[in-house]
């Protein structure tokens, strides 16, 4: 199977929009999202969403049902999203999901594909999606492939990474790749990247992805936009230097909606049917985020 830019994109012709007003994921891989489409569609950042809180501007407010979600899948019908989870338990997908543009849905895998699922970052998939190269150097490369820990899946997945590069044909994945999989490139984020981006106001997330060579571990940001904006300055002004890319404008957050995240074992969401679960819990949000688990959040509110 190979996906069709031109035919993602007309099915989803919102993402090739400009001027629209988006909000991100409360991350490293929503900013870095951010960045790229501030400056290549003129996208106006209006809120951030952590799958537990939701922070919106005035401007977000006032256009909370034509926001456009990145780094997310959300279910609300209508709602347009661009995000890499796993959402589909049986081959289904629940009308929300519609207008949802995701990897995983495009490739039709379900919770029993964990083993294939997307391997790389959004902001991979909207770089190859309008068919945009980032600039040559050393910190471009290593910002980008940091997000979402690329660099280490490419590591750590490598026959799951050939056959989804296999899949999105026609873009120069060799270059950006090159070398990834070395002792040197390991150096690098650990002399380059680290230091820079890991200030000492920034306290990363430390995953469970180990590098080949040096046993660098998977390292995370996480904001908290009510009291962590020395965070997304640090990195919006690396993504500005390196990348070229012009930085969103803050939003002023007018209002925050705080939800409550849950999670349960994927064997009671088949005994229960996707569906119950789904109007049972009146979930805004959900993934199947490990081969055994469903994690999902609610809002008493949210209009």
């Amino acid at each position: 199977m190979k996906l069709n830019r031109k035919e993602i994109l007309s099915l989803y012709p919102w993402l090739r929009d400009s001027d629209r007003k988006f909000v991100v994921s409360a991350s490293y891989d929503g900013l870095i999202c951010a960045s790229f489409l501030t400056h290549h569609l003129h996208w106006s950042l209006e809120g951030y969403y952590d799958l537990s809180s939701i922070w919106l501007s005035e401007n977000g407010l006032k256009n909370n049902k034509n926001l456009i979600w990145v780094d997310l899948n959300i279910l609300p019908l209508k709602a347009k999203s661009v995000g890499g989870h796993i959402v589909s338990l049986d081959g289904k997908f629940p009308d929300g999901f519609k207008s949802s543009c995701n990897p995983n849905i495009l490739a039709k895998l379900t919770a029993k594909d964990f083993k294939s699922k997307f391997p790389m970052s959004t902001i991979l998939f909207l770089l190859w999606l309008h068919n945009i190269e980032i600039r040559s150097n050393d910190m471009a490369k290593l910002l980008v492939l940091n997000s979402d820990d690329t660099w280490l899946k490419f590591q750590n997945y490598k026959e799951n990474f050939e056959k989804w590069i296999t899949m999105l044909q026609d873009y120069r994945w060799s270059a950006l790749f090159k070398g990834v999989a070395t002792k040197n490139f390991e150096k690098k984020i650990d002399s380059l990247l680290y230091p820079d981006i890991h200030k000492s106001h920034i306290s990363p997330k430390y995953g469970r992805l180990i590098s080949k060579y040096e046993g660098i571990r998977s390292r995370q940001v996480l904001f908290n936009p009510d009291w962590d904006l020395d965070i997304v300055n640090t990195l919006l002004e690396q993504f500005s230097i390196y990348l070229g890319w012009t930085s969103p404008n803050i939003p002023s957050i007018a209002r925050a909606f705080n939800g409550s995240s849950h999670k349960i074992k994927i064997s009671d969401v088949k005994n229960q049917g996707i569906d119950t679960v789904i109007k049972k819990h009146k979930i805004f949000s959900y993934a199947f985020s490990s081969p055994k688990m469903f994690s999902y959040t609610t809002f008493n509110k949210f209009s």
